[in-house]
This record gives C-alpha cells, structure tokens and sequence, in this order.
C-alpha cells in the first residue's frame, strides 16, 4: 500500500546526520572506528532556503544527543552520510544522490546545497549512515522566477521555549502541510533548567547549563530537536530562519550583552556557530567569528518576496536601560536596529521590487505600541519603538517606491497581534501604508488565556492594534495574487501533549488596500471549554485576564 503524506508526516522521529568540511577535527575524544551501534539520526532531517532550482538539504548524526561535550556521542571519525532525493515519497523515482562527509569538527551535521532542479516542484529527501536510514522529508522549490499566479500556504512562527509546554503547535502547523515555513526567532533558549519559569510552571527541563560554550549551544540545539513534533514540522516543507535574542542571550545587541561580560564575542560566536550547524542555512551563512550573513531574500516567483531581516546583530544598544520607558533617545535619527547596510540593502529591495507581496520577516514589533494612555508616550526600547528613525526610514522606503502590498511578520512577544501600519501614529486618520501580522510563541511563557473581545486594552489609545489574544500557537497564511489571509491558530494548553488546535480570528489583507479586514472570530464551544478548563486547571483565573507581555 503506498505511503500517504500524512502517514509520513505524522510517522514517530525524524533524524539526524553529518555536515562537510567546515571547522577542524575535534581532537578531545578517543578515535573510535568501530560501525555505529545504535541509530545516528535522532534528530530529524530538514530543508531550507528554497530557490527555483534548489534548496538546502540538513541532517546530524546523534547517538546520544545530550552528551554534555555537545558531539552527540559521535566516534571522533569521519562518518560517509550518503542522501537521495526523489519525485516520489517512496523513491521510485530519484532524481538525484550523493555523498558527504559529517565530521566530528563540525558536530556531524550536514548540509547539502542543490541546484538545478525544476521549478515549483515537490521533492522527497532521506539520508543514510552505515547500515541507518533517516525518516524521510518533504521539500519544495521555488517557483520560476516570473511566475505570477498560484497561490502559496506559507506559515511562521517563534518562541519555542522547551520548558515551557510542549511542541503541540509544530505537530497542528505540520498536519496543515504548508509548503514554506518561517521561523522567526527565539527558536531555542539559553536558559540553565528552572532559571526561566512559565506563570504556571515548567512541565520539562533544560538539559545541562546555560549556554555559554559551544558544547552547550551544541548541546541545546540537540535537546530542541530531539523533540518529535519540532521533527515533524521540519520534515513537512522548507524552513527560513532568522534568529532573534534567545539563539544567543536575552535582549543582546550587536556587541553589547545584557550584563557586563567580557566574554560575550566568544559566547557569541559560539553561539552562531551551532546556530548554522544546526539549521538548513546556505554556505553564504557560515560564521566568520562573531559575524554571520544572516538577512536575505526568498522569492515565490513575482507572486511574494520575502525580505528576512537581522535586527539583533547591527543595532544600536537599546535606549535608556531597555525595558518600557518614556525615551527621548529612541527618537534619535542616528540610532538604527538595522545597521546602515542591511537598511540599504532592504530599501534598494523595495526599489527594485516586482513583486505582489513584499514581505519582511523579522523579530521584533515593528508597529507603535504605546503602553500609557496619556499624552506621555511609554514605548518598548526593545522594538522598533526604540528605534524610531529606523522604522520611518523604512516604511517611507516602501511607500516611496510604490510597493504594491507590504506586509510585516513578526514574533518575539509571545502573543497574537494584528495591527495596521502607518507614516503617523500620531494621527489615527493618516492613510494606512502597511500591515502587521505577530504570531503568538509556540510555548513560550506557557498555557496562556483566550481573550474573548480579541482586543488589547493598549487598542483604546492605539486604534492601529486590531487583534490580539495570548494563547499559544501560529500563524498560518494563504497567498494569492488578490489577497493575503492570515489565520491566527491557538492552542489552549501547552502544558501537557496533544492539545487540539483551532483559528481564534481570521484576516484578510486585499491587494492594493493595505489593512485588515477580519473575515472569521469563531473559537469552536469545544475548544473555548477547553481552554477554560486548562486555565482554571493551572490556575490562571479568568480568561479575559491581559497577563504582562514582552518576557524575556
């Protein structure tokens, strides 16, 4: 009987395999040459950055993922990782295979970068490893670069803090089968087991200590992806990843570290460095020290551009302390969360921009958020609040070049927003120019509640914020040439496996008319009674209760 997709996607753990040549041997363990004894590939397989003709293959090799050297019980030896890929799921038709070395230097992953595949085709990959074969993943290419029709079932996601709850909402995001898949920070925490609690407390722990070292971020990573719902959500379709803070520490920028730490550029290039081991990123993202080539575009033919931003690695310290504040540094035209190149380089995208959608991907909320409902403004330096002149440099940008339709993705606060973007928040009559759609974190700060008017009390003062609600979950979009609609999925727990998911709220965002238009507000009964009873369960009173946001 043939394999269904679904039978894939939801079959037990994805794994893991090897990488080439990037990084010296390592030299601390004892060489073993003996075959591997027990299955390699524990932590999954996965894909990334797509093109028209190609994408990134990604696997490592694991026989015991926690060690605490962060080599996954690996022999100190080359391991052959050999891969396929196919037209079908059960590689009858393979259309390409090769072979690669994971190497003990670079903590057995593999990343293999294919090119001159068809366009706006589905692909199925697998490793093997000795006598080991990894579960198996689907992927997608681009479509042809002048492509204008179609559609596109894209969805994104961040804050995945694995204390927190469970990875439910990986699992609900995979069974809906995108065909892309946006991770937009926060994709693992540095935090040591108990440090960092959810208001109800950590139904798991971290393993090991804070991640400081290379062996630790190694180490961390691995726990991560042992996870089999976070497997299955990569298997499913590529990823693009951009990290935010917690890939390295809380609310770091450029070379400043939350605390005085003289150690923070190794910690730093440490932690870049198992961020790209551990992710199916291009060779154009391998560290350099402390420097990473993180921002870049994916195009889905002229039917979207996505414009994924780095806005940790080249900003301006946060101002006054961080923390919400009344700031007159944040208005300083000199401060930048983007750093002069990247700003260029994403201006210039704009200008030269064919596309239907041009979307940025990216970390923090881009939106005016103001906290106070007096004339006195309290915003979060932490965000493009903080950075005022960057976010009118750039959204002037688009307007000047006549972008068609402009549209924000953001994480990093851990709840559900959509808001409405414009040249002057100081005037809620002035023209809408863009619009912003926040997914809320897949676990971080725990089970969260409904919000049953889907309004923040912030919107009273702030009419641009149109929805909010701080349950857990994602953000799942359908893109066409006439529209983009964003369902805004939650769970009602994360504090214990398999919740349910349902769309909380539903948006449409038309062509050429920038701003929301909600098309669906209907929790199912059951899933409105079952979040009550997990809320009252864990003790989180009343579910209309607007918890603090912005946690580390």
């Amino acid at each position: 009987m043939p394999i269904s997709r679904r039978t894939l996607l939801l079959s037990s753990a994805v794994g893991a395999a090897g990488t080439t040549t990037l990084w010296p041997l390592a030299a601390d363990a004892a060489p073993y040459r003996g075959p591997l004894r027990t299955d390699p590939f524990t932590l999954g397989v996965a894909s990334g950055d797509p093109e028209p003709d190609g994408f990134v293959l990604w696997t490592r090799l694991a026989t015991d993922p926690l060690a605490e050297d962060g080599l996954g019980g690996m022999p100190n030896r080359v391991v052959r990782v050999d891969w396929e890929l196919a037209a079908d799921e059960r590689f009858r038709r393979v259309v390409r295979r090769g072979s690669v070395a994971a190497r003990p230097g670079s903590a057995h992953t593999v990343h293999v970068e294919l090119g001159g595949l068809s366009a706006g085709r589905e692909y199925f990959y697998r490793f093997h490893a000795e006598r080991w074969t990894s579960p198996v993943g689907r992927t997608r290419t681009t479509p042809p670069r002048w492509a204008t029709g179609g559609s596109l079932a894209m969805s994104f996601v961040s804050c995945s803090q694995y204390e927190h709850g469970f990875f439910t909402a990986y699992r609900r995001l995979a069974e809906d089968e995108p065909e892309l898949i946006l991770h937009l920070g926060d994709y693992q925490y540095e935090y040591q087991a108990g440090v960092y609690l959810a208001p109800t407390g950590n139904p798991r722990d971290h393993e090991g200590p804070e991640t400081v070292t290379l062996a630790n971020y190694r180490q961390r990573h691995a726990q991560y992806k042992t996870d089999p719902d976070l497997q299955a959500a990569h298997a499913v379709a590529p990823w693009a990843v951009v990290f935010d803070d917690h890939e390295v520490e809380n609310n770091w920028a450029d070379e400043v570290p939350e605390q005085p730490d003289p150690g923070f550029p190794a910690r730093r290039a440490a932690a870049f460095r198992a961020y790209y081991e551990n992710m199916p990123l291009r060779r154009t993202s391998i560290p350099r020290g402390i420097d990473m080539q993180l921002y870049r575009r994916i195009r889905w033919g002229r039917l979207a551009t996505f414009h994924l931003l780095d806005t940790r690695q080249f900003r301006d310290d946060q101002a006054c302390g961080d923390g919400y504040k009344d700031c007159a540094d944040a208005y300083d035209p000199r401060r930048t969360i983007t750093g002069g190149e990247q700003e260029a380089w994403l201006l210039d995208g704009f200008r030269r921009s064919d596309a239907r959608w041009d979307v940025l991907g990216q970390q923090v909320f881009f939106g005016q958020r103001d906290n106070n409902a007096g004339p006195q403004k309290v915003l979060s330096m932490d965000s493009w609040d903080g950075y005022q002149a960057s976010r009118q440099r750039i959204t002037q940008g688009w307007v000047d070049a006549r972008v068609r339709n402009a549209v924000v993705l953001t994480g990093d606060v851990h709840a559900h927003w959509a808001d409405e973007l414009k040249l002057d928040y100081d005037d809620p009559t002035s023209r809408t120019v863009g619009t912003e759609l926040v997914c809320s974190s897949i676990t971080s700060t725990g089970d969260g509640a409904d919000v049953p008017s889907g309004t923040h009390p912030w919107a009273a003062w702030n009419p641009h914020l149109k929805f909010y609600n701080n349950q857990r979950g994602y953000v799942r979009t359908r893109i066409t040439p006439d529209a983009l609609t964003a369902d805004f999925v939650v769970l009602p727990y994360v504090s214990a496996p398999g919740a349910p998911a349902h769309t909380r709220a539903s948006f449409v965002i038309e062509d050429r008319v920038p701003g929301l238009t909600q098309i669906a507000d209907a929790p199912t009964p059951a899933a409105r009674a079952a979040g009550s009873g997990a809320a009252q369960a864990a003790g989180n009173g009343t579910a209309a209760a607007v918890p603090q946001i912005d946690r580390p």
